[in-house]
C-alpha cells in the first residue's frame, strides 16, 4: 500500500516541478479572496520575458505548482475588461459609549497585504448597535469612484445622511464626502405599484486610499441591514493608452544603402510606430520587420511622413503610424527616404496591454510564470465557463482583478534554453541488441577455434 501510496504522489511531484521550466514568477495579489475568476494584466517585465511567438511560455499555477485554467485576451476583448465595481470586506462600527464615533485602537488580526479579518474597538457598545462602517479596499490598486450598500430586502424605509473619510494607517482620516445619502422610502401608493425610491450610491472623488469609513450624520443614527458593499471602480475605458518601446538605432550601410536596424526583447503586440529625431524634422519613413535573422524581410508600415515643430511654447508633432496588424517581430529595419546628416533616430513601438484570465483553483498564493524555451500552456475554454458564473452571479459580472508582484527568479537563462533532443531508445536498444549478438557469435566462434582440434 505504501508503494502505492508513494506512485499516486508521482503526478503530482512531476506537475509541481512546472517552475522547474520558467525563468520567472510574478506572485499575484488578489482583490479577493472568493472571486473566483481573475483578471490579471500584462506589464512590460512579462513580456520582456517572454520567447514564444505565440505567447505560450506563459502561465498559472497555485500554491502546489499545478498550472490552473487560463486564457490570453486583447485588451478590446469584453473579458478582458475590467469589472465596473468589486465587493470589498465591510465592518460594522458601533458608536462610543459617549454617543461621538469609535476610535479604532487596535487591529487583532492583519494580513501580510494590509487587508483587515477582524476590527477591535476600544469604547464600543454592544456590537450589534453599529451606524458607521469601516470598509477594506487596500487591496485594490485602481482609485474608488463610488461606494455601493446593498442591505436585505425587509430593510424599513430610511433615509441617512453619510459622512466618508479615508485613511492608509487607520490613525490619520482625511474627508472625502461630506454629504453623501443613502435612501429607501416606501409609501402606500408606491407599494401599490410595486414601486419604490431608492439610492444605495455615495459617490466619490477617485479616492486611493487604504480604507474608508463612513460616518452618520445628524441626529438619526440606525444602523442598516446590509449584506454587502461594493468599491465601483473608474469607467472602462475602451482604448487604453499606448505603452512604448523606445529602441536605438543602428546605423547599417550596405551596396549604397543606408538603414537602420532594431531588436526588441520580448514578445510584445505591437499595433503602431513613430520615429523621433532631435529638434525640428520632416521625414518620411519605411519600415520592415522579421522574427528570424535568417528570414525575409516584410513590410510592416507603408511609407508615412513624421514632423515635429516646437517653438513659441507649443510642440506639434505626427500621429503614429498603424502597422499592417499586430506584429511580435523581434528585428526591425527602418528607411529613411532623407539623409539625416549623423542623426539617429529612435523608433517607437507601441503596444496595448493584453489581460490573463484564469480560474481560481487549489490553495493560493498564485503566480503567473513567463519565460520557457520548452514549455507550453494548455488552453482552456474561459469564455464557456465564464459564462456559466454569470448565469449564476448576473450577466454584469466580471473577472476580478489580480495584481502582478515583484518579479521573483526561478530556472533564469536555463529555461530559455531548448531541451535537448530526444533519443530514439527504441533505436538504441536495436543497435545494443545488434552489437550484443555480434559479440556473443564472435565469442562462439573465437572458442571454437581454440578448441578445434589439430589436424594430424
Amino acid at each position: 500500500m505504501k508503494k502505492l501510496a508513494w506512485l499516486a504522489l508521482v503526478p503530482l511531484v512531476a506537475m509541481a516541478g512546472i517552475r522547474d521550466d520558467y525563468a520567472q514568477q510574478w506572485p499575484l495579489a488578489l482583490s479577493r479572496d472568493d472571486g473566483g475568476a481573475y483578471r490579471v494584466v500584462l506589464n512590460r517585465d512579462v513580456y520582456r520575458q517572454l520567447r514564444s511567438a505565440t505567447l505560450e511560455d506563459l502561465d498559472v499555477v497555485n500554491a502546489d505548482g499545478i498550472p490552473l485554467a487560463s486564457s490570453l485576451f486583447g485588451p478590446e476583448q469584453p473579458l478582458a475588461q475590467a469589472a465596473n465595481a468589486v465587493e470589498v470586506p465591510w465592518f460594522p462600527l458601533p458608536r462610543g459609549n459617549d454617543g461621538q464615533p469609535s476610535n479604532i485602537s487596535s487591529i487583532s488580526e492583519i494580513a501580510s497585504d494590509g487587508s483587515l479579518r477582524r476590527v477591535e474597538m476600544a469604547n464600543a457598545t454592544a456590537p450589534g448597535d453599529g451606524d458607521e462602517y469601516l470598509i477594506d479596499i487596500s487591496r485594490l490598486r485602481e482609485p474608488v469612484s463610488a461606494l455601493r450598500f446593498e442591505w436585505k430586502a425587509e430593510q424599513p424605509s430610511f433615509e441617512h445622511a453619510y459622512q466618508v473619510a479615508a485613511s492608509d494607517d487607520l490613525k490619520t482620516w482625511r474627508t472625502v464626502q461630506t454629504n453623501g445619502r443613502l435612501i429607501q422610502l416606501e409609501n402606500v401608493q408606491l407599494e401599490r405599484a410595486g414601486q419604490r425610491i431608492s439610492d444605495n450610491r455615495i459617490e466619490l472623488d477617485s479616492v486611493q486610499a487604504k480604507y474608508l469609513r463612513v460616518l452618520p450624520v445628524g441626529n438619526d443614527r440606525r444602523g442598516l441591514q446590509l449584506t454587502r458593499v461594493l468599491a465601483e471602480l473608474p469607467e472602462r475605458v475602451a482604448a487604453p493608452e499606448w505603452q512604448w518601446e523606445e529602441l536605438p538605432a543602428q546605423r547599417v550601410q550596405e551596396a549604397g544603402v543606408e538603414y537602420y536596424e532594431f531588436e526588441v526583447q520580448g514578445r510584445f503586440p505591437f499595433q503602431v510606430a513613430d520615429v523621433s529625431l532631435p529638434g525640428n524634422s520632416a521625414n518620411e519613413w519605411m519600415l520592415k520587420s522579421r522574427d528570424d535573422p535568417k528570414a525575409e524581410w516584410q513590410f510592416a508600415a507603408a511609407p508615412w511622413l513624421t514632423y515635429q515643430v516646437e517653438g513659441a511654447g507649443a510642440a506639434n508633432r505626427s500621429a503614429p503610424q498603424t502597422l499592417d496588424g499586430t506584429s511580435r517581430h523581434r528585428y526591425w529595419r527602418l528607411f529613411s527616404k532623407q539623409p539625416l546628416q549623423g542623426q539617429l533616430p529612435t523608433l517607437k513601438l507601441g503596444y496595448r496591454p493584453e489581460v490573463v484570465v484564469f480560474l481560481a483553483q487549489g490553495q493560493p498564493p498564485y503566480a503567473l510564470l513567463a519565460g520557457s524555451a520548452r514549455a507550453r500552456r494548455a488552453e482552456a475554454p474561459l469564455p464557456q465557463l465564464v459564462e456559466a458564473l454569470r448565469r449564476e452571479r448576473g450577466n454584469d459580472w466580471q473577472p476580478s482583478p489580480a495584481y502582478l508582484g515583484q518579479a521573483q527568479a526561478l530556472a533564469g537563462e536555463a529555461a530559455l534554453k531548448p531541451a535537448p533532443p530526444k533519443r530514439d531508445w527504441k533505436n538504441w536498444l536495436l543497435w545494443a541488441l545488434l552489437v550484443g549478438g555480434a559479440l556473443l557469435v564472435a565469442g562462439f566462434a573465437f572458442s571454437l577455434l581454440r578448441n578445434k582440434p589439430a589436424v594430424k
